[in-house]
């Protein structure tokens, strides 16, 4: 009689480890029954992916963050950012982009420019940004000659398809402000067939507590220009709006220096308010939108601090360590040490592929909402490939922990004509067990 050993992915490595093909449903399914001894891990019940394609969508951010109004101080405008990978199934899958469109709508959100004052974006964008504006279409700061709405069609881009600047607020079509709102994202080939759909989150905050503090004018962002005259012999509250991005250089918004103030709006903000009893969600939203939502990562103790540290280290980081803001982030292996494929070296995980061409997002989801998330729109795909709100490709899928026995159980188990396993998803069959061939080598640790 073999012996059983169950293995375990460690708290900090589960949620990074296993990119696993981006998979989920095995074309054939299997047999889904289960053996006497591996009733601890689960029903073995995987989804079945039975399309030529799949796509995997998902926001660059986690949150995007936009002003309520725009004729006084700006910080952001509405501006949101989805890209999506498409695979085809087979022996091995691959991301195609050739020959296909993948079309994109907000669900329940078409317009922007009626609700709460979000109209003041077009009434003042030449003014802010120098550019004129469509109601109801948005900035683009990849492409400034191609202007996105809520609803369109994504664009090409080598390995995968994407959509800059849907002009997006929190407030949906029955005018009920939800900070995650839905895509949906349809693929087509050529002749306009439907080949495959899925949703994602499209999530955006106008949460923005600056009348915590700023409280002299009923207008928060009047007081803000207010005190910056005072403080700085600045004149800006006789010229707004203001883009603040003007003087202070934002990255977020293809800044490429600190700006004329030679002070990056992130050290600014981040730098003045440590000293005034700020929370980090009374600026990134918020009390109610609480954007950090990976479960793993928001039960880790300081939440956001955790990662990037307090305001003060945010400051700091800038103006003494020349960090530069949104482009030098906190990195996965910082945490998730002695890993394969974690440190993305100077590339950010949004920006990072690892297993076939993957990129980390596709499985793991958006950074501040990688799954299982506390917002069921952000596990959608997983659940949808997987039939289960775990990183897509996961053990866990099926297993209350990673289970083996040696290199060999998994083949023995999920080879060709086996039981369906998450790796499905995307692989027709898996004929190796040569983990240097898995993501993140497949490295897991002894219960």
């Amino acid at each position: 009689m073999k012996k059983n050993c169950f293995l375990f992915l460690s708290t900090s490595l589960f949620l990074m480890l296993l990119l696993s093909g981006c998979s989920g449903g095995g074309g054939s399914g299997g047999d889904s029954s289960v053996e006497e001894s591996d009733t601890e891990d689960g029903d073995g019940n995987v989804g079945a992916a039975t399309s030529e394609y799949i796509i995997l969508a998902w926001n660059d951010l986690g949150m995007h963050c936009l002003n309520p109004t725009y004729d006084q101080a700006v910080i952001l405008p509405p501006y949101n950012t989805v890209w999506a990978q498409v695979i085809r199934r087979g022996t091995p899958p691959a991301p195609v982009t050739s020959n296909l469109t993948v079309e994109y709508r907000v669900v329940n959100n078409t317009y922007s420019d009626s609700k709460e004052r979000y109209g003041q974006f077009w009434t003042y964008v030449t003014d802010l940004f120098g550019i004129d504006l469509p109601v109801n279409t948005g900035l683009n700061l990849s492409d400034p000659n191609h202007h996105n709405g809520l609803t369109g069609t994504m664009v090409a881009a080598g390995d995968h398809f994407e959509v800059y600047g849907i002009p997006l607020t929190p407030v949906d079509d029955a005018l009920v402000w939800n900070p995650y709102q839905v895509i949906e994202l349809t693929l087509k080939n050529d002749s306009g067939v439907e080949l495959a759909v899925t949703r994602a989150t499209i999530p955006t905050s106008d949460e923005i507590n600056c009348g915590k503090c700023h409280n002299d004018d009923p207008d928060p962002f009047v007081d803000i220009l207010r005190k910056h005259d005072t403080e700085e012999g600045t004149s800006l509250e006789n010229r707004a709006p203001v883009l603040c991005a003007e003087c202070h250089g934002s990255p977020a918004l293809g800044s490429t220096d600190s700006g004329s103030s030679g002070k990056y709006l992130s050290e600014a903000i981040h730098g003045y308010h440590a000293a005034e009893g700020a929370t980090c969600y009374d600026c990134h939203p918020g009390s109610q939108t609480q954007c950090s939502r990976s479960l793993a990562h928001t039960a880790a103790d300081g939440n956001c601090t955790t990662c990037h540290g307090d305001m003060a280290t945010v400051a700091d980081s800038i103006a003494n360590n020349g960090r530069i803001p949104w482009v030098k982030e906190p990195k996965c292996v910082d945490c998730h040490t002695g890993v394969a494929q974690v440190d993305t070296g100077t590339t950010l995980f949004r920006n990072a592929t690892g297993h076939g061409g993957i990129y980390c997002s596709g499985c793991h989801g958006s950074p501040h909402a990688m799954v299982p998330s506390r917002e069921a729109s952000d596990n959608y795909q997983a659940i949808q490939y997987q039939d289960s709100p775990k990183t897509i490709g996961s053990c866990g899928a099926c297993h209350d922990g990673s289970k083996g026995e040696g290199s060999g159980e998994f083949l023995q188990e999920h080879g060709p004509g086996g039981r369906a396993s998450a790796c499905n998803v995307c692989h027709l069959e898996v004929d190796s067990n040569d983990t240097g061939l898995w993501p993140h080598q497949f490295q897991w640790q002894d219960r």
